[in-house]
């Protein structure tokens, strides 16, 4: 999970380690959630399945920030 500040609010990348039929190679669906004052605002659904984690929580600190641009 990754996190950052960004106009007032916290925003968190998540990855969600897909294991379809158990079978490699490991994917990660990536989410974000917005918080104000230790309060969800919103959070995404599954914004996408990605090869690494690190794609997948990148991807969830991005929606996030569009997220604020276009409501906070």
């Amino acid at each position: 999970m990754q996190t950052d500040q960004y106009r007032g609010y916290t925003l968190w990348g998540h990855a969600i380690l897909q294991q379809e039929n158990h079978v490699p190679p490991e994917r990660f669906a990536g989410s974000g959630t917005i918080m104000r004052d230790s309060k969800v605002v919103v959070a995404s659904g599954v914004l996408g399945v990605f090869d690494t984690d690190e794609e997948a929580e990148s991807a969830g600190l991005s929606w996030c920030r569009a997220w604020v641009d276009n409501h906070g």
